[in-house]
């Protein structure tokens, strides 16, 4: 009877062992709020991941609820979270390569962005993987455009506005580098944009459509300036040590899937970015023209301070090799440089 009992006793265990083997909850947050577009790629891709894993690895999703990328970052870190949707200031915590795409008016068209990105993907995912982090699919929130209390046409312009930048990461380097253009900058975590708003603590902020439309920002901006500042990129990350959880067998299937899911994402970001500008339009929202001659004095600007964006805020090496595919595309003739999408 003893004997039964003890042999009873290590199924059991044998069993329950096996079971939570089985069975993975990946906890992922991301700082888009619930029922934004990017909350629904990931309940989109839960139950992708639930049917091809036969129920058995699962998304635990927190939308808008876990504070600011760094507060998320630092949490899969620790180990309280395992996974994120991002931006690219988030993945900058990682590594600051994850910057290489933001160069002020470094891309003129969404063709030139995704030749650039499909040619460097490969070498930031290595990098970061050697962090500890691995990328589930690459991703974009459209153009960052400027909103504004009042109309922004020249830099002067912005240079009367106490503007929003992500007290993040580098903030610091990026603070000096607004107020070296003529700023007035205000670092602030994203989560503190609307009280700020609401106060005048900042009168301006940089920000895709989409994302001043789902977190009602531009309702306290009666402006937006029609300039691609930059094209605001991120992605779907997962720590290694998550991923390892998962049977080994499944990875692949997983990871094609959030590669699939990511490319509609995109796609559905992009076609909704007109629509969300219309939206906000219809509710007051000022679109402010930027002429050809004030389109010259933000370039010069901006490639007045590229020396102090290489190697300080975007390393070296990716700051060049972005620069040389966008312009190797160019010389192409593949696309419009100057493609209004």
């Amino acid at each position: 009877m003893k004997l039964t009992q003890i042999l009873l006793a290590t199924c059991l265990a044998l069993f329950a062992v096996n079971a939570s083997a089985k069975n993975v909850v990946i906890k992922l947050a991301t700082v888009a709020p619930k029922d934004s577009t990017w909350h629904e790629f990931l309940l989109d891709l839960d139950d992708k991941w639930r049917e091809a894993s036969g129920e058995t690895v699962r998304l635990k999703i927190f939308a808008g609820t876990l504070g600011d990328e760094d507060d998320i970052m630092r949490r899969i870190r620790i180990g309280q979270l395992d996974a994120a949707t991002v931006t690219s200031a988030g993945l900058s915590t990682v590594h600051a390569a994850a910057k290489a795409f933001h160069i002020p008016l470094a891309f003129a068209s969404y063709e030139e962005l995704d030749y650039v990105q499909s040619r460097i993907a490969k070498t930031l995912e290595a990098v970061l993987k050697e962090k500890g982090i691995i990328v589930l699919s690459w991703g974009d929130a459209g153009w960052v455009h400027f909103f504004t209390k009042s109309p922004v046409r020249y830099p002067n312009d912005l240079r009367k506005q106490k503007l929003f930048v992500w007290a993040a990461g580098d903030a610091t380097a990026v603070e000096e580098l607004w107020k070296k253009m003529g700023f007035k900058p205000v670092p602030l975590s994203s989560v503190d944009m609307l009280p700020a708003l609401q106060t005048g603590m900042i009168t301006a902020y940089q920000a895709p459509p989409l994302a001043a439309l789902a977190n009602q920002w531009f309702a306290f901006t009666d402006s937006m300036t029609d300039l691609k500042w930059a094209p605001l990129t991120g992605a779907t990350v997962i720590s290694t040590r998550a991923w390892s959880r998962i049977p080994a067998d499944l990875r692949p299937i997983l990871l094609k899937l959030a590669q699939e899911a990511g490319v509609k994402l995109r796609n559905d970001v992009r076609e909704l970015e007109q629509n969300a500008i219309a939206a906000m339009v219809k509710r007051g929202l000022q679109v402010v023209p930027v002429p050809p001659e004030a389109l010259k004095e933000w370039e010069a600007l901006t490639q007045s301070v590229y020396a102090d964006i290489r190697g300080k805020i975007v390393p070296a090496e990716y700051f060049d090799e972005v620069l040389r595919l966008r312009d190797e595309f160019r010389a192409s003739g593949s696309g419009s440089a100057k493609s209004s999408d």
